[in-house]
């Protein structure tokens, strides 16, 4: 709206014109006033022309200093630009002219050279020609002494093969110089060749200019003096030589515009009466024919609008209604800068454009509520969480009530198959009020073919009702929900199907009660874009649905699902994945020979399916591994020639998601010695509880992660009381963006020794991720507590047989007198025939001491231990071989047999099932 300064046209036109009836007065008619004719320079600065005059100077002094600063910078950058070209165009010529690569492999170059460079120097007008070997050492020189010294510059770059320039403040000036490798015939670089010149020699084009630019800024200020004078003459003569038939005429001029223009204007006096008003006031105001003169307030206006036009205050766009009009109003006083007083007060029809703005406000408020959808839905890849935050931001500033539908393979993270007729669930509802007579969210939803939902559904397209309570179709889908919905005061709706990519995933209905207003082409439009940025969203989280649920499942089916069965520890654990996605860490409780049991836990670097299925890949290789019966720092290091062959097996490949490192740690603990070996490969240190509740974390020498290869993984032994708690965990537990893992191995401390001495390793386990979880784990999470046991004394038995063949008898009557004991007669045949095997090899082929032992576990276990490290080899003899049968046997009786070596030897076992 146009708004009238305190110096409006009108208040100087009351000016005027009771000025000009003072100047009727004083003066007689046709008596004109005399004339004084002033210079321009009369005020000096104080008047227009002296100040249009200075500006005029100065601007045109600042022209000419930019100008001469612009050349001198522009012939500066010329200069050193012609000087650098220069330099490297005569160091390249000197470098590759004949014979300058093959005078560096003479024995005195500076007898060849220095000729040549003094030559060209001269020739081509540079200050220096420099040739320098490898070592920055000068072979030519302009001066003969400093031949022989060091360069003085940058030049390994160019020993590199590459052209260097620079600029230096060197002893004859500013100059350029630059440095060209020298190479031979094999391309080898040789040396290096330096040019150089001041650019002093090749500038000079201001001291040329300097002339012209003088010339041309006192031409300048020559026309600017004369414009000058001129312009203010004329200014003299427009304004004080005017006489009165000029300010009548100028006068009547502007009465003519003022009852012209399309704005209203009324002039008020000090006395509250009306002194003008223009013709289009009059028109807005519907004012009497008789109106100036009289009081405002008995032109019959309406109390607001008389109140407001005399009270002589400052107004501005005030809104004022006319019958049926809305003015804008303003107000300003006359009196101000010394005039009459009073108050001009302007009108502007507003009416259409108060129509226009609301129609702008309303679409401002859409683009408002498109910004936000894009802000506010889709913040996660959670499919219903997606539709919520849809139904958030409809309501209520475009709907009072909004419910989302989606099919039920979309919840799974599947594709609709399109023309499938899948049921729909009802995921998400938005309501004003706390009882909306809609299905509420989770109800299975079964469309009524020949109803505007199914119809929407199967064509794809967004349609409205605006008025639902004249409409019959739509009640066919459930008559008695849809007479609660119309008694709820529910009367026009917008249905658009939710689809993305081609696909329907669903359909968004907005319905509106409280609001008035019925939904109408336009609101249609808007439903349609929000619901297709809704629509993308939910696609979107739907795919990363399918995608982390395939992604959990590879990586659970690669994780244990169980603990084996042994008796050497008592086992709980906890696995936890990442809510981002999945990871690499795992575990493993794998029984070994002798009754032992092996816990690993480890860590891939690194998120994903590669990461889980590397994971897989290193867990199947710890439980080959095991097999063997590899010492933990032995099987580490296996790992980490797996990992770098992975490693190169993905580079040669030109794959891109190689292995970039992972973390292990090895533990085997033996239930008869309660001997615990330990080692790591770059992972966080086990803790230890003693049964007293003491908490300590084991010195086990932190070993490299796995794949940097060519380091040890040094191991060390324990000894463990029975019941105590062994905890093994990965970095995820103790370590997060929030908390150093010194921070964490402290909180680890603290909720272990809160616990009592006894607590069982499921407590252990929940004790812990209660004090170190945090509430939403960026990295997977795996726990593992295992309680030491040990196995009695009298399950086990041991004998020493002597290198003699007639000691198995012995011992074989000795071990079915134990066997007896124990109980495990039905035994006593098969283990005199798997030791009397055992034994006999050991005393034909193996030297003292050989010792026996039986164990009593889960299983029984026979081992013949002896001092060489030759381990047996299971044949497969012929049938008309005498021997080469005793492994054979060994292994169809026993179910389960092999070799282990000790720092002494090996040891052969055998395991029998028990009944």
């Amino acid at each position: 709206m146009a708004r009238l300064k305190v110096r409006s046209s009108a208040a100087r036109l009351v000016g005027r014109l009771t000025g000009s009836r003072r100047s009727r007065q004083e003066s007689s008619p046709g008596e004109e006033a005399p004339r004084r004719r002033r210079s321009p320079w009369t005020g000096g600065l104080r008047s227009v022309a002296g100040q249009v005059f200075a500006i005029q100077v100065v601007v045109v002094l600042l022209l000419v200093l930019a100008a001469v600063l612009a050349l001198f910078l522009a012939s500066q950058r010329d200069s050193t630009r012609e000087a650098r070209n220069r330099s490297i165009a005569v160091a390249q010529t000197f470098a590759n002219g004949p014979g300058t690569a093959a005078a560096m492999r003479l024995p005195d170059p500076t007898s060849v050279l220095q000729p040549k460079a003094e030559a060209a120097r001269r020739g081509s007008g540079v200050d220096f020609i420099v040739v320098i070997n490898t070592d920055g050492i000068r072979y030519t020189h302009p001066l003969p002494n400093r031949i022989g010294k060091k360069f003085v510059g940058t030049y390994e770059p160019a020993l590199q093969g590459q052209v260097v320039t620079e600029e230096v403040n060197g002893t004859i000036g500013r100059l350029v110089q630059a440095v060209v490798p020298i190479h031979d015939d094999n391309g080898q670089v040789v040396g290096a060749v330096s040019a150089g010149i001041t650019i002093s020699k090749v500038s000079g084009v201001v001291d040329h200019q300097l002339p012209l630019i003088f010339g041309a800024a006192g031409a300048a200020l020559v026309l600017a003096m004369g414009g000058t004078a001129l312009a203010s003459r004329r200014l003299l003569h427009q304004t004080h030589g005017l006489g009165p038939v000029e300010m009548t005429r100028m006068y009547e001029h502007h009465d003519a515009v003022l009852h012209a223009v399309r704005e209203g204007v009324l002039i008020v006096g000090a006395d509250g009466r009306l002194l003008l008003a223009n013709d289009e006031a009059r028109r807005l105001l519907d004012l009497p024919a008789d109106a100036e003169g009289r009081r405002i307030g008995e032109l019959g206006l309406e109390p607001r609008a008389a109140e407001l036009f005399g009270c002589g205050r400052e107004v501005n766009d005030e809104v004022l209604s006319a019958g049926e009009r809305l003015l804008a109003v303003n107000i300003r006083p006359t009196d101000s800068d010394g005039g009459p007083p009073g108050s001009v007060a302007t009108l502007r029809d507003s009416t259409e454009l108060h129509a226009v703005s609301g129609k702008a406000v309303a679409a401002r408020r859409r683009l408002r509520l498109l910004y936000d959808a894009t802000v506010a839905v889709g913040t996660t890849l959670d499919v219903k969480r997606t539709a919520e935050e849809l139904a958030q931001v409809a309501v209520p500033r475009f709907a009072d009530f909004v419910t989302v539908d989606l099919v039920e393979p979309v919840l799974r993270g599947e594709e609709p198959v399109a023309g499938e007729n899948a049921p729909m669930h009802r995921v998400a509802l938005g309501s004003i009020t706390e009882d909306p007579p809609f299905y509420p969210v989770g109800e299975e939803i079964v469309l009524v073919p020949a109803t505007p939902w199914a119809w929407s559904l199967d064509t794809g397209q967004a349609a409205f009702d605006p008025d639902l309570a004249g409409s019959t179709e739509w009640l066919r889908q459930d008559p008695q929900r849809a007479g609660r919905v119309l008694a709820y005061g529910v009367h026009s709706v917008v249905r658009v199907p939710l689809r993305a990519r081609g696909v329907l995933l669903g359909v968004a209905k907005f319905w509106r009660s409280e609001r008035p207003e019925r939904f109408d082409e336009e609101d249609l439009s808007l439903a349609e874009e929000l619901v297709a940025r809704a629509a993308l969203c939910i696609d979107n989280a739907r795919r990363y649905t399918r995608e982390h649920g395939l992604a959990v499942a590879l990586q659970r089916s690669l994780l244990p699902h169980g603990l084996p069965a042994q008796n050497a520890l008592e086992v709980a654990y906890r696995y936890l994945p990442a809510q981002g996605g999945v990871s690499g860490d795992w575990f493993d409780v794998i029984p070994m020979s002798g009754a032992r049991v092996a816990l690993v836990v480890g860590d891939v670097v690194g998120h994903g399916l590669h990461a889980a299925a590397t994971m897989g890949r290193l867990r199947t290789a710890v439980h080959n591994f095991s097999t063997l019966d590899l010492a933990p720092d032995e099987l580490l290091g296996h790992l980490d020639d797996l990992v770098i062959r992975l490693d190169q097996d993905h580079t040669a490949a030109g794959g891109a998601d190689a292995v970039i490192g992972a973390s292990c740690l090895c533990a085997i603990y033996d239930p008869v010695s309660r001997l615990c070996t330990m080692a790591r490969a770059g992972h966080p240190p086990a803790a230890l509880v003693h049964p007293d509740g003491r908490v300590e974390f084991p010195e086990v020498p932190a070993g490299p992660p796995l794949g940097l290869g060519g380091l040890p993984f040094p191991a060390a032994e324990f000894l463990l009381p029975e019941g105590s708690q062994l905890v093994l965990y990965t970095d995820g537990l103790v370590e997060d963006r929030r908390r150093d893992i010194d921070d964490g191995l402290a909180l680890l401390a603290l909720a272990l020794e809160a616990g009592q001495p006894d607590r069982s390793p499921e407590a252990t386990c929940e004790a812990v991720l209660t004090a170190l979880l945090p509430a939403h784990p960026s990295d997977d999470v795996a726990l593992l507590v295992a309680r030491t046991r040990v196995l009695p004394a009298d399950r086990v038995a041991q004998w020493e047989v002597p290198s003699e063949p007639a000691a198995v008898r012995d011992v074989r009557a000795a071990v079915s007198r134990q066997l007896a004991g124990w109980g495990l007669d039905e035994l006593a045949f098969t283990t005199e025939l798997i030791l009397s095997e055992l034994l006999t090899n050991a005393i034909r082929y193996a030297t003292e001491p050989i010792k026996v032992r039986l164990l009593c576990d889960r299983t029984l276990i026979c081992e013949v231990s002896d001092c060489s490290s030759t381990a047996p080899h299971l044949r497969y003899a012929a049938s008309t071989d005498e021997g080469g049968r005793g492994l054979f046997l060994v292994a169809q009786f026993a179910e389960r047999w092999g070799t282990r070596y000790t720092a002494d030897g090996k040891v052969i076992w055998a395991e029998q099932a028990l009944e």
